[in-house]
């Protein structure tokens, strides 16, 4: 038996050949072909959407989004540097975080369902829910007071916002400590799985490491996951946990960007 028919057997068990049941795929970015999958089914990699999370279009159209919500302090300045950045460097500026990695994927792969670890205020969150109004959204935090020295009101706020950049899909709220609520859930949610997930919770290295081994079973292939902070000098352990959780999981290509701000990155599962 030749190498590459060997290999496609390969991603054939892991979509679901093998013993175990296979998930559903993300049908916007899959290629399923039954008694004939030569490769794993994904098909675009974390390359494809990395042009568009750097690119000045998506920036302005973070900017846009921010510009819709409730301001807070951290916005007003992250408002502030995607200006001076577009109107110093214009189209040569290349820059990512959060807000344009989810905007990129969430315009890129049309996600219906998405999982948000760390809603915090729910800016994340509305990235995503103004390129995809529709989609059902599952939001975990614990909603502490004060985080960050800013005012953390919880749902309330949270679908205030939605509602800014006309969302009307379905929101559930998990409340709690995602370590303790998110194994809850999928226990009770066994087949659930999202087309993407983003993890920006808990920023300690045991918890992020924690919070990702939970999600990227639940990763649809084809879909995305996305971890914040990647740069931040306050959380330097972060970067270890990205880059040692792929070699675990080798069936996902990775999107890393550190060069300025608090960097972001995010992973493409492909089977």
């Amino acid at each position: 038996m030749s190498l590459i028919r060997r290999a496609g057997k390969r991603a054939l068990s892991l979509v679901g050949r093998g013993p175990q049941p296979a998930p559903p795929v993300l049908a916007s970015n899959t290629l399923l072909a039954p008694g004939n999958q030569w490769y794993a089914p994904a098909l675009a990699g974390a390359s494809t959407f990395a042009t568009a999370a750097v690119d000045p279009g998506t920036v302005r159209q973070a900017l846009d989004v921010l510009q819709r919500l409730t301001p807070d302090a951290y916005a007003d300045y992250v408002s502030a540097f995607y200006r001076a950045g577009l109107e110093r460097h214009g189209e040569r500026w290349r820059y990512a975080d959060i807000n344009t990695a989810l905007l990129a994927l969430a315009s890129g792969l049309q996600p219906q369902s998405y999982l948000e670890i760390g809603v915090r205020r729910g800016r994340s969150l509305a990235m995503v829910a103004s390129v995809c109004p529709v989609c059902d959204i599952v939001a975990c935090d614990m909603f502490i007071q004060g985080y960050s020295g800013m005012e953390n009101p919880g749902p309330e706020l949270v679908r205030s916002e939605l509602r800014r950049v006309g969302f009307t899909g379905g929101l559930e709220f998990v409340i709690g400590d995602s370590h303790k609520e998110l194994p809850a859930f999928f226990r009770a949610h066994p087949d659930r799985y999202f087309d993407l997930i983003t993890v920006d919770g808990d920023h300690s290295e045991a918890g992020a490491r924690a919070d990702l081994e939970t999600v990227l079973p639940r990763v649809k292939p084809g879909g995305a996951v996305v971890f914040d902070d990647l740069s931040n000098p306050s959380h330097p352990e972060l970067a270890g946990v990205w880059g040692d959780l792929f070699k675990r999981h080798p069936m996902y290509s990775v999107f890393t960007y550190t060069e300025i701000g608090f960097g972001v990155g995010f992973a493409i599962r492909h089977a």
